[in-house]
């Protein structure tokens, strides 16, 4: 048997340095000018050939956290696949980014965050295997309480705030932060429980009986557009500040899917095979926590690192370009 060309370190490097084109052959054309550099192929058959496995992500990204202090944030993306008919795991997801169901991959990540840190710990990629997204959001918690995490509170979308859910967590005795729809139904007085819009919650919040589930405290918050938004907390002693402060810092988990996306090319894979689709995804994640590593080190931004990769290229090619047109042409 002839040893493999190639490895994942080799893809997980191209997927850093690439400016916007993530395919293998694009990976086979860029690699060190060698009689022994890997081709287009070799690439293909290592994204083929490896088991997928997430614990190796967690084995690069457990020396970033501290595992008694932050926040783990669940929430899942959909990575849009709009002209692939022939791919595995591409199935109809809803998408936040286009307010409606298309053709993708659907990833719930569990990311560890300070406020300033965006780090992927764990992740699941759904699959119509059986399992459903709140089936793969309880494998995510529960390996965690293996890791012996413990945030300062579990975070994530009103979709996985089922009472299964809530109660899932408190069985770890973690405290949660959500948020639920108006329609949840609340026991504010103990004269009977009614929908959560009709409860008048002040500025600093209230303490309600949420059905099925115990006391919590839920806050009232205005969008931009007048809209009213509920959160609600296990944290009985949580004020508003404390609310606004850890809902600022739930939202890195938007600009890591933005991350992901921009900078890593994790939705521009075109391998069928539902293996090699979720090596890539975990490459993917793996090529960006090394940026996140780097721009929180050095301050730089994830746009100004990749940038900087570009511009070295760049003025290796204008002090030897291929061809020079005179000025007195």
């Amino acid at each position: 048997m002839n040893i493999a060309r190639c490895n994942e370190y080799d893809y997980i490097n191209f997927l850093v340095a690439s400016p916007r084109v993530f395919s293998c052959l694009e990976a086979g054309r860029v690699q060190p000018h060698s009689p022994k550099a890997p081709s287009h192929d070799s690439l293909n058959r290592m994204l083929n050939r490896k088991e997928p496995n997430t614990d190796d992500l967690w084995k690069e990204s457990q020396n970033q956290v501290d595992k008694g202090n932050g926040l783990l944030i669940l929430d899942d993306s959909t990575l849009d696949k709009p002209y692939s008919k022939k791919i595995e795991l591409v199935a109809r997801h809803w998408s936040g980014k286009h307010h409606k169901t298309v053709q993708g991959i659907n990833l719930l990540t569990l990311l560890w965050s300070d406020g300033d840190k965006h780090i992927p710990c764990d992740y699941r990629v759904y699959a119509k295997d059986g399992n459903t997204k709140n089936t793969y959001f309880t494998e995510l918690l529960k390996e965690a309480y293996k890791r012996k995490f413990k945030p300062a509170y579990i975070c994530f979308d009103s979709w996985y705030s089922s009472l299964k859910n809530l109660k899932y967590i408190r069985g770890f005795k973690w405290q949660w932060l959500t948020r639920l729809k108006s329609n949840r139904l609340v026991n504010p007085d103990g004269k009977g429980n009614i929908a959560l819009a009709y409860v008048e919650i002040g500025k600093q919040g209230r303490i309600v009986h949420l059905k099925g589930y115990g006391f919590i405290k839920v806050f009232r918050t205005l969008s931009t557009k007048g809209k009213a938004n509920y959160w609600a907390t296990s944290d009985l002693n949580m004020n508003e500040l404390e609310r606004v402060s850890t809902a600022e810092k739930v939202w890195t988990i938007e600009n890591y899917h933005r991350g992901i996306k921009q900078f890593c090319g994790i939705e521009k894979c075109a391998v069928r095979s539902e293996k090699a689709q979720r090596n890539h995804i975990e490459f993917a994640l793996r090529a960006f926590l090394r940026l996140e590593i780097y721009s929180y080190t050095t301050g730089y931004s994830w746009f100004e690192a990749k940038m900087s990769i570009f511009r070295d290229a760049i003025r290796s090619y204008l002090q030897n370009p291929l061809y020079t047109i005179s000025s007195t042409a």
